[in-house]
């Protein structure tokens, strides 16, 4: 029915989870109009006035939305912390009919969370004048509460009839050599947070706990936090998008952390990006405003080439120069080209069936969310249709191998936030290029199916010898994550996780005991030879080597068909037991219970539980690395002991220490803003935990959603 004039992008705009409309408002305009025809509406976005709160502090963080019908067409910028805000954006819309009004929605952003929505109103299309410039104020109301007082917002409109035009003005997403794809943000700002010095004593022990928060536009991240410093040393690195070619302002603040009430506000500070040349990275040094001390950063803005949304008909892949390219640009040839850029992921969303019927009519009105750490993309909304169509291709680089791509089903809802329909996570090493296949979608916690089935053809490429170095370095913080919440069932679910590690241990002291009882005289003689033999011959290297036999040992039985462990269900009932309790608290989550009146002993609660979480992870990711359950990293593991066994064999310990010691005590010298890491812990990350493993385990459709399945040449 309309199209943008000046499309303005999906990319251009804040990524919310939300979508929300509502219907109501008053209008002042009420001048007649002509005739009908095609029209083109060009709106400024003035200002508000007298908004309403809706944070904490007492302010909003608002931006606008307009929507004819059930399309949006336009989203303003996001201004934080302002009941008045002033946008003084414009937008221009081509129009059928004038028989729809312009609904202009306000939102108050929360980023992670769900938006709070602070008013409607609409403007009635049928009572402007052609050709005036009207000015108009309209009356924000809320319908649950038409007696609020929610404020005003002031716009500039202009209708002008397109008789005779041709209203195809939508633009084709494709790139190659006319821009047919449309890149959604124009490069990558990594940040390396190095440390804060002389910072201000918040304590009353004379120090401070710091952290610092980030901010650039609706990305957001959140460092960890330095106990008892006032000189912190962080050692971060983080990567935002940057959406507009000018740059942007990335907003810091400095605050302390105060178990049991809220942090206490140490500084601010503020980084312009258009002010920094690209491809150059820039030290910074940043005197914090409204408190003392200061920040150090490192700061690089690069290119980001390789993030797109596409039509079906219009797929890298599928043009054979372009293919040539990016299978070049990942060949063996190119391993320290660049060695942040692994690979490359093609995603088409072709269709979803027999999707949940989220609205009272029996319908949804579905659209997807497609996620590779922090890139988030998202489709078009089809209305009324549990059986939709998207037929769209994202692309991606690659920068971890080891990551999952997450494709996530919502239904579009009025007045609500938008209801989940279904999830999938797919990790990108089990991924098998240029097949259609239909995956199965799951609840929130991916543990069990719900109704529907999701049509993806994913594509991978990438540099092996990338991966594997990159594998031995940090892995990519995600900037929007759900905070740790207590749970009973997960607090329990980590408990006996931890316990079943523990007790591996316990039985092997068990077994090794025995032995030395002689509860079985045969075992304990073969033990008691053994141990005379490894004593006698022990040498260094041998440590590497028996962990490199168990591993070809796992290996030759898993793919000879003797591996006869039973499978383990225990972490899948309890993940069921945890969803049960998960949709409990959905319904309970407006009561205020008890729990929230003790939040100190609360996040002692929660700190226990993931600290039992990672103790138990460890042990199970150790675990999942001799069983071969990825064995790309089973294989990296046997060529790193190989190295490791040869190594201990040939050289000396004293000369391996010696060389050892060299490095950590000259490391800070040769590179004083280096991040330290343990490459054993970044490999282990890696390794998906029992708990992932389920989350990650592909459910067999329905036999009467059996997929067509097409095979490509494999790419990779």
């Amino acid at each position: 029915m309309l199209d943008s004039c000046k499309l303005k992008s999906a990319f251009n705009l804040p990524f919310i989870y939300n979508k929300k409309i509502n219907t109501t408002g008053t209008s002042n305009a009420d001048v007649p109009l002509a005739d009908p025809g095609m029209y083109q509406l060009d709106i400024t976005l003035r200002r508000g006035q007298s908004l309403a709160a809706r944070d904490r502090g007492g302010t909003s963080d608002p931006y606008v939305k307009f929507k004819i019908g059930r399309k949006e067409v336009f989203r303003s910028k996001i201004i934080h912390k302002n009941l008045n805000p002033v946008w003084e954006e414009k937008a221009c819309i081509l129009i059928d009919h004038l028989r729809e009004p312009l609904y202009i929605k306000v939102f108050d952003y929360d980023f992670g969370l769900q938006d709070d929505f602070m008013g409607s109103a609409f403007l009635d299309l049928t009572q402007l004048e052609l050709n005036r410039p009207t000015d108009v104020t309209l009356t924000l109301k809320d319908p649950h509460y038409p007696d609020h007082d929610l404020g005003i917002i002031l716009l500039s409109v202009l209708l002008t009839a397109k008789k005779g035009e041709s209203r195809d003005v939508t633009q084709s997403l494709r790139l190659s050599d006319q821009h047919r794809k449309s890149h959604l943000w124009r490069g990558i700002v990594s940040i390396t947070l190095i440390e804060g010095r002389a910072l201000k004593a918040m304590d009353s022990n004379g120090l401070s706990d710091p952290y610092v928060k980030f901010r650039l536009g609706h990305q957001k991240y959140k460092s960890k936090i330095m106990p008892k410093t006032l000189n912190p040393q962080w050692r971060e690195q983080f990567d935002f998008h940057l959406y507009e070619e000018r740059g942007g302002i990335i907003d810091i603040t400095a605050w302390d952390k105060d178990a049991g009430k809220r942090d206490d506000f140490i500084g601010r500070c503020q980084v312009d990006l258009s002010s920094l040349s690209r491809e150059q990275t820039h030290k910074l040094e940043l005197q914090l405003e409204e408190g003392e001390g200061h920040l150090v950063l490192l700061v690089t803005l690069t290119a980001s080439p390789t993030v797109s949304i596409s039509d079906l008909s219009a797929n890298s892949l599928e043009d054979q120069k372009e293919r040539e390219e990016i299978l070049k640009r990942y060949s063996p040839l190119r391993i320290f080209h660049n060695l942040k850029d692994v690979g490359f992921l093609q995603v088409k969303v072709i269709r979803a069936e027999s999707l949940m019927a989220a609205d009272v009519t029996g319908k949804s009105d579905p659209f997807c969310v497609v996620e590779l750490n922090n890139d988030r993309l998202l489709t078009h909304t089809v209305y009324k249709n549990l059986n939709p169509e998207w037929n769209k291709v994202f692309t991606f680089n690659i920068k971890d191998i080891h990551s999952v791509l997450e494709v996530t089903v919502y239904d579009e809802d009025r007045d609500r936030s938008a209801d989940f329909l279904g999830k999938v996570a797919i990790p990108l090493l089990s991924i098998q290029n240029g097949e259609q296949k239909a995956y199965v979608l799951k609840n929130k916690q991916l543990t069990g199916p719900t109704k529907g089935v999701i049509y993806l053809e994913i594509d991978v490429i990438f540099n092996a010898v990338k991966a594997s170095l990159r594998t031995l370095i940090p892995k990519e913080q995600k900037y929007i994550e759900e905070e740790n919440r207590l749970s009973k069932q997960l607090l329990l679910r980590n408990f006996i996780r931890t316990k079943r590690c523990v007790m591996v241990l316990v039985n092997a002291a068990y077994y090794v005991n025995s032995c030395f009882d002689w509860d079985s005289p045969p075992r304990s003689l073969a033990a008691f030879v053994l141990f005379l033999f490894v004593v006698w011959n022990f040498e260094l290297y041998m440590i590497p080597l028996v962990l490199l036999l168990l591993l070809t040992w796992n290996y030759f039985l898993i793919i000879s068909g003797k591996d006869n462990r039973p499978r383990d269900t225990v972490v899948e009932d309890m993940l069921e037991d945890e969803e049960e309790e998960d949709d409990k608290d959905d319904k309970d989550s407006e009561k205020k219970g008890f729990i929230n009146k003790i939040y100190a002993i609360q996040e002692v609660c929660v700190s226990v539980q993931n600290i039992l979480d990672e103790v138990a992870s460890f042990g199970e990711r150790i675990k999942n690395t001799f069983n071969w359950t990825v064995p790309f990293l089973s294989w990296l593991a046997i060529v790193a002991l190989c190295v490791f066994t040869i190594i201990l064999y040939f050289i000396p310990l004293r000369y391996i220490v010696l060389v050892w010691g060299i490095n950590k005590f000259t490391k800070k010298l040769r590179s004083p803003y280096a991040i330290d890491n343990n490459e054993l812990l970044d490999f282990l990350s890696r390794v998906p935990s029992d708990v992932q493993v389920v989350q990650y385990q592909e459910l067999k459709p329905d036999p009467s959603h059996s997929p067509y399945k097409r095979k490509k040449n494999n790419l990779g």
